[in-house]
């Protein structure tokens, strides 16, 4: 392992601020969470009535899932911008910036006239609505999983960064547990609520962020005059097979989720294998699981390697695309339950917790965060329109199609992760252990 490799990976022993930073990261990760994925509950429950309810259910659904699509296809512009500012200005900003835009956003939503009220409007006004989410989430995750990568300790950066993923799980359960207790107030109160109780949250989240420090490393960079003056084109010109790999990493993880999750709540409600309330249930649960479960994943690559766990998890989606819909079609809850607990937290949770170590350390540190960002916010593009594909699959094949596209991503992720290279394989392991051991630890790490 090079001494610039070592380098790019801050203080061996972490700073003192590691746990906080994490822990506020991951504070953020929730409030975004919370914002942007509960759209896609809303889309997959209210919004093709609330704003498309001319239109049969097929196509009120298909229009419902384009709308949670353009959110999705803004976050590339989002990581790109949001890229360039933390490798330029910093990682904190861009944190504080996109947690702000995200937050007005969805309270907006919850404000927004439905088709009844205003006609044609009203679809037009949530998509513009959408399309803000997406920026300031695509803006988001380089900026918190790197302030918590770049703090953490080297031998304890899959943990630390498990913690900010482990926020995802717990924005969706804290979402589909507002839903879940919204579902009684009626249908439009139902979707409402939810979107402008998120502005407490948001409150929260920026009184713990603004505390945060800014990243080690970035620091260290920017003293000795290294900024790259434009860091999204230096990563695509030197390391575009990196950001390729990663994108196809991702598509696993997101565009998994995005069948397994988004798309399978929709097709138990609407083939009523369950009612709305057992389906939330029923996230609730894989979501409380998955947030334990996405940390130790993260963990676990501090012991075995990142790649280890990427290539079994995206193996085993692979073989359970067509089981997972013959086990929810049986319409026992129980069934049901079992089902979204696996494809939460093991298909998707594992690659989330191994994606918080893994990506950084594939980039320099200059251009860290554009190149992080791309990966990880490009593949966003086939994740976000996966449930309105998913529906036409579905119109044709049945449900087989839905399945077999499933075990299609986990294939791509395989690949991926088959010619992506171990960044914290036996080699770099012994050396953080040695390293570590003849490295003081300052008194005040803990």
């Amino acid at each position: 392992m090079s001494n610039e490799a070592l380098a790019m990976r801050g203080p061996v022993h972490g700073t003192k601020d590691a746990k906080r930073v994490a822990v506020g990261s991951a504070v953020g990760a929730v409030i975004e969470t919370y914002d942007f994925i509960g759209f896609g509950t809303a889309a997959a429950l209210y919004f093709n009535h609330a704003f498309f309810p001319g239109a049969d259910p097929v196509t009120g659904t298909l229009a419902s899932f384009a709308t949670l699509g353009v959110g999705f296809a803004a976050r590339p512009l989002g990581g790109i911008v949001g890229g360039h500012l933390g490798d330029r200005l910093g990682r904190k900003p861009v944190l504080v910036t996109s947690l702000i835009i995200m937050g007005l956003a969805t309270f907006a939503i919850g404000l927004l006239p439905t088709y009844a009220a205003v006609g044609i409007l009203a679809p037009v006004l949530l998509v513009a609505v959408r399309i803000i989410q997406g920026l300031a989430f695509g803006a988001e995750w380089g900026g918190a999983i790197l302030m918590s990568y770049e703090h953490a300790p080297w031998r304890r950066k899959g943990a630390v960064t498990g913690i900010v993923q482990a926020g995802f799980p717990v924005g969706l359960l804290l979402a589909n547990l507002v839903f879940l207790f919204s579902v009684h107030l009626g249908d439009e109160w139902a979707w409402r609520i939810p979107f402008l109780a998120s502005l407490a949250l948001v409150i929260v989240g920026l009184i713990i962020r603004s505390k945060v420090p800014e990243s080690p490393v970035f620091e260290d960079v920017r003293d000795h005059g290294e900024l790259a003056k434009s860091p999204v084109t230096q990563v695509i010109r030197e390391d575009w097979r990196n950001i390729v790999r990663g994108i196809g990493l991702r598509i696993a993880e997101t565009a998994g989720y995005a069948v397994s999750i988004t798309y399978m709540i929709s097709y138990i409600n609407s083939s009523k294998l369950a009612d709305k309330n057992q389906t939330l249930i029923a996230l609730c649960i894989a979501s409380a699981i998955g947030i334990i479960a996405t940390w130790k994943w993260g963990a676990l690559t501090d012991k075995v390697g990142r790649r280890p766990v990427y290539i079994a998890s995206c193996a085993f989606a692979v073989l359970f695309g067509v089981p997972m819909f013959l086990l929810v079609n049986t319409g026992m809850f129980l069934f049901i339950v079992a089902t979204i607990v696996i494809a939460y937290a093991v298909c998707q949770n594992s690659l989330a917790g191994a994606q918080g170590a893994w990506f950084p350390e594939l980039f320099q540190a200059k251009t860290r965060s554009s190149g992080a960002s791309l990966a990880y916010q490009i593949s966003a593009m086939v994740s976000g329109f996966t449930p309105f594909i998913t529906t036409l699959l579905f119109v044709s094949f049945g449900w087989v199609g839905p399945a077999l596209l499933f075990s299609a991503y986990g294939a791509i992720g395989l690949w991926a992760a088959l010619v992506t290279r171990e960044t914290w394989g036996r080699r770099e392991r012994e050396a953080a252990e040695r390293i570590s051991a003849e490295t003081p630890a300052p008194a005040h790490t803990h």
